[in-house]
């Protein structure tokens, strides 16, 4: 060999040393596990984002759970059932035909995402709207307008629990952009597009029903980096108290409640009671000029004079009821 080149005759030797074992190859490499990768269906969501999903939605389970219990006034049972990355033309195809799919905006500054509600569930919960005992019909059929029209409460409510809970994400303010019975007639992405899809268990007495939450990829881009469990967790530590507070007094304000004036009382003998006719009198313990009792859901709270304002009977708040005073008499 001379310098940095091999002759023919120093290739051929080393070739054939090479060959019958007597130099180790250096310079194959050694051989590596594959794993198997599928571009048309690329992994874009890791498995630390659809766990932080699985975590948030078991709490959107329970949430949306409770509200449905008191809505529909009978246990209902929601669960999440699991969290998986498909495409859109596989969430789709799994779908029955006819569905209720309401396509929702998240916010101003992300995309569409679609809530679906298997047709089992739905008519089991409009048959109790409407006074019936939570069956669903022998044959699953179209919804009428006025049916879409009572579920699109429910919709309604199920979309602000969402935001809710994804609030140690980003803030969702989800409005609903159209409600359609076709799955096969609602492309808000490509059939190709990567979507998550969180599917929940719904039981209404024995009757068995699943939702599903479909959100693209695309929709999620921007907010990726925040999915997580310890940023989840993390937002909803901060400023508890705080945020407690405002979330029960916004909970609460808007909750309508009896208020009632009362004008004084009297005690009477029972067969008094029943002779009684038109125009008989009860004298009243109450002096004239003392102040009524205004009852707030059964509830002494405020004292109040009564008085006119235009042409109707009013009272005028004086102050408020102290617990050892006149409410204990």
């Amino acid at each position: 060999m001379t310098g940095d080149i091999f002759t023919q005759s120093e290739v051929d030797s080393l070739i054939s040393a090479v060959s019958a074992g007597e130099i180790k190859d250096t310079m194959r490499p050694e051989k590596k596990e594959c794993k198997p990768y599928d571009f048309r269906r690329p992994t874009k969501f890791s498995k630390e984002q659809l766990k932080t999903m699985h975590i948030m939605h078991e709490n959107y389970s329970r949430i949306t759970g409770n509200f449905l219990t008191a809505y529909l006034r009978v246990p209902v049972k929601l669960e999440v059932v699991s969290v998986a990355q498909v495409t859109y033309e596989e969430f789709i195809y799994s779908l029955p035909v006819p569905t209720l799919m309401a396509i929702f905006n998240m916010s101003s500054d992300l995309g569409v995402a679609m809530l679906e509600i298997n047709p089992t569930f739905v008519f089991t919960a409009i048959d109790l709207l409407f006074g019936g005992e939570g069956k669903p019909p022998r044959e699953i059929r179209e919804l009428t307008e006025i049916e879409i029209q009572v579920v699109r409460k429910i919709i309604e409510r199920l979309l602000t629990n969402i935001g809710y809970v994804w609030k140690g994400i980003a803030t969702l303010t989800p409005q609903i952009e159209s409600i359609d019975t076709n799955p096969q007639f609602n492309q808000i992405v490509s059939s190709s597009e990567i979507v998550a899809q969180i599917t929940m268990s719904a039981q209404v007495n024995e009757v068995r029903g699943l939702l599903n939450l479909c959100f693209p990829y695309m929709t999620l881009d921007r907010i990726l980096p925040n999915l997580t469990a310890q940023h989840w967790f993390n937002q909803f530590q901060q400023t508890p108290e705080r945020v407690h507070k405002s979330d029960i007094e916004k909970s609460f304000s808007g909750a309508p409640v009896e208020v009632a004036v009362l004008l004084g009382s009297a005690a009477i003998a029972l067969d008094d009671f029943l002779q009684l006719q038109k125009g008989d009198v009860l004298t009243l313990r109450r002096q004239k000029g003392e102040p009524l009792e205004v009852l707030v859901e059964n509830t002494p709270v405020f004292l109040a004079q009564p008085g006119l304002k235009g042409k109707h009977l009013a009272v005028q708040l004086t102050g408020r009821i102290e617990e050892e005073g006149m409410a204990g008499e």
